[in-house]
């Protein structure tokens, strides 16, 4: 039944892929603007800059506030979201906080990040980590406040102790939603690390977007944005992969089910 089930989640996959390249090839073909180019295009483009090494290269630099920010936004904001649902006063003082940095326009904060930090790394990893931390906290918050109330009354009456009770009841409980929100989490990293590279200094696919629109050279400019999409689903489908491993067999739905 689990390889059944595999194989139709790889099959809806494939189709869903194959409908919404269909869909770019046949409106680039139309074309539903001169700088729209067709998938096929835009592969050969994504194809050249790989075989030059020029995508390599954009993403040495891209990487970098990358991978920062979200080791930084994933275990502050884990700890975070973990100290915020376990103490009531905690939650009052600082949700308030992440939701305004959630809702927050980033466009509007990066000058005042780079008056404060510069045009250089310290900026850029500060963009990945307001774009973040903010859901991973909330999240994972929201997750350890919601665990089963049955489940901790049942730990401390066979007299575990407190750091029991969180490492082996309320994370593991919690985990879905929490890894739940270390991808959308991720999602807003990749956002905010091109952003960073679109609006401070362009450097890294940031400089190969913005380049290519001066130079009307759509192709790369589409392939540059096709690879970090792509990127960003290889992460995502990494931290799955992950959350099955440390939580083999634990219930994939919410932990208030």
């Amino acid at each position: 039944m689990d390889r059944y089930q595999s194989h139709r989640s790889l099959l809806l996959k494939l189709l869903s892929a194959v409908l919404v390249f269909g869909t770019w090839e046949i409106a680039g073909r139309i074309p539903v603007s001169y700088a729209f180019p067709t998938f096929l295009e835009s592969m050969a483009a994504l194809v050249r800059m790989t075989f030059d090494g020029t995508i390599f290269v954009a993403y040495a630099e891209t990487l970098k506030p990358l991978l920062i920010g979200i080791v930084i936004s994933a275990i502050v904001g884990i700890g975070m979201g973990l100290w915020i649902g376990l103490n009531l006063k905690s939650e009052w003082l600082f949700s308030p906080i992440f939701v305004v940095m959630q809702a927050a326009p980033l466009a509007a904060l990066i000058p005042i990040l780079v008056m404060i930090y510069g045009i250089g790394l310290t900026s850029k990893v500060f963009v990945v980590c307001i774009m973040a931390m903010p859901v991973i906290v909330l999240n994972t918050s929201g997750a350890v406040r919601n665990t089963p109330a049955s489940l901790t009354q049942m730990a401390t009456s066979f007299l575990a102790k407190d750091r029991d009770i969180l490492l082996k009841v309320i994370i593991p409980a919690a985990s879905p939603i929490i890894f739940s929100g270390l991808r959308l989490g991720v999602s807003a990293g990749f956002i905010g690390a091109i952003l960073s590279e679109l609006k401070i200094t362009p450097t890294g696919v940031g400089d190969i977007i913005t380049y290519s629109r001066s130079i009307a050279d759509y192709e790369s400019m589409y392939a540059a944005i096709f690879s970090i999409i792509l990127l960003a689903v290889l992460f995502l489908n990494l931290l799955e992969k992950l959350e099955s491993y440390l939580f083999e067999g634990n219930d994939r739905g919410y932990v208030s089910d």
